[in-house]
């Protein structure tokens, strides 16, 4: 590994998440993120920053070999904690449940519990503002369906609910941080609170404004591809898509009954069960940003509280949602035992394991596959993770799970651009029910050929 790293370094070895970190510190206007060819978001800027090597720069990408890892930085962060777990880190309490107050369960795609707590924070007037991630009022306009933001009331504090599977960015929030004296609460997921924390370590100033982190539970990062994919599946025009719903929310349902929704600039709305999209399994990892292959944090280790959904029985048929909190900040912990005595939520304490239970799909593939993954040639940057390479341990047919997952990766970023090019969506679309049959067929079913064309038929009458 070179001593000193580049961005151009990070993003050619395919570990740049595009957290924006590198371009909050660059403090030039032509040094900015934008969208590259497969609609993920880089940076970029002049040649003399791009390709100059900095220390500082080695220290503070998350995804750099040389960064400080996940461990030394929650050592450092919750000294007192009571509890480590190899999976979770370390921890004050973790729970299941959901906000009983208001409406926040129902505004969210889960529990309420991201919301509740960012809120719950500025009303004890702990902070000033939250840097979270709302809807653009004019995509088309601006380029980009999503965009951090930071709040300063409760209303716009709710107006962030929801889950968001598209690439964003920190460098506009952090450097309007810079700029307006306050204390901030941050929301992100696991590489983003990583990229704070890191940032935090090494600059006073942001240790001082940015009091709080709250941490998502994370599968990986979606491009900006899978909203046009969306369009294409539903028979819509993408230029037209005024708002994107991930994860409409029907209490009648299973709440791992994703189904996506479009609302057009005309106001017609128009849905699809991603059950019945071609790329809707998210398991198999369509669009998934490379350096998502390089993850080894599921339940954002350095974050004060990380929350995720209850993908266990019998929470994941509630259609209502329901959270998993770990509470990391002492501080956080009083505030949730005190609004739980108070009956402001439905919480009850669970161990570790049942945490890990909850995500055990998302470990496999941080833990066990990444150390398989490890084990293969890779030019540029070397990843240097908590995971030992490794592989011996996992049987033939997970090996397969695991080389399918990443060549539909990689895959889905080149097929849909040449589809996009061409104007032949149907080229993509073909492609990817192909593909994910074959996933399924290994996934499920053992790589039964029977199964891999029943599914291919479902998927191509929808």
């Amino acid at each position: 590994m070179k001593e000193v790293l580049s961005p151009k370094d990070i993003v050619q070895s395919g570990l740049c998440i595009g957290c924006g970190s590198c371009v909050a510190q660059a403090h030039a206007p032509q040094v900015q993120m934008d969208f590259d060819e497969y609609g993920q978001l880089k940076p970029q800027g002049p040649s003399s920053w791009y390709q100059r090597g900095s220390e500082r720069f080695t220290q503070t990408c998350p995804f750099s070999p040389a960064a400080k890892n996940e461990d030394y930085l929650a050592n450092l962060l919750y000294p007192t904690a009571p509890h480590q777990d190899a999976a979770l880190g370390r921890f004050q309490s973790n729970y299941v449940g959901h906000v009983a107050e208001e409406d926040f369960r129902m505004q969210g795609s889960s529990g309420g519990m991201v919301t509740w707590v960012a809120t719950e924070l500025m009303r004890k007037g702990l902070i000033d503002g939250v840097a979270h991630v709302i809807a653009t009022k004019d995509p088309q306009a601006d380029g980009r369906y999503f965009r951090y933001r930071i709040a300063r009331t409760e209303a716009e504090v709710r107006e962030g609910a929801k889950s968001r599977y598209y690439p964003i960015e920190l460098s506009e929030v952090l450097s309007l941080i810079r700029e307006t004296p306050g204390r901030y609460a941050v929301v992100g997921i696991p590489c983003f609170i990583k990229a704070i924390q890191l940032l935090r370590h090494q600059d006073p100033l942001y240790r001082e404004r940015i009091q709080f982190t709250l941490g998502l539970f994370c599968g990986h990062m979606k491009s900006a591809r899978f909203v046009e994919s969306f369009a294409w599946q539903m028979n819509v025009p993408a230029e037209q898509i005024q708002q994107v719903e991930y994860r409409q929310k029907d209490p009648t349902r299973p709440a791992n009954w994703y189904t996506a929704k479009l609302t057009m600039k005309d106001g017609q709305t128009v849905n699809r069960d991603w059950w019945h999209l071609a790329d809707g399994d998210w398991g198999a990892g369509y669009y998934m940003n490379s350096a998502c292959n390089y993850c080894d944090d599921v339940v954002s280790e350095t974050a004060d509280v990380a929350f995720g959904d209850a993908w266990v029985e019998p929470y994941s048929s509630d259609g209502r949602g329901t959270n998993v909190v770990i509470a990391r900040s002492p501080l956080i912990e009083s505030l949730i035992q005190n609004a739980m005595q108070e009956g402001r939520l439905q919480l009850q304490e669970v161990d570790a394991k049942f945490v890990e239970q909850t995500q055990a799909a998302g470990f496999r593939q941080r833990r066990e596959g990444l150390a398989y993954r490890l084990t293969w040639s890779k030019d540029g940057v070397k990843p240097c993770k908590r995971v030992a390479p490794d592989a011996t341990s996992q049987s033939r047919e997970r090996k397969i799970i695991y080389r399918l997952r990443y060549y539909i990766s990689k895959g889905s970023h080149q097929m849909f651009k040449l589809a996009r090019k061409w104007q032949k969506p149907t080229l993509y679309i073909n492609w990817a029910r192909v593909t994910l049959s074959a996933y399924h067929g290994f996934a499920y079913h053992q790589g039964k050929f029977g199964e891999m064309m029943t599914r291919f038929k479902q998927l191509r009458g929808h």
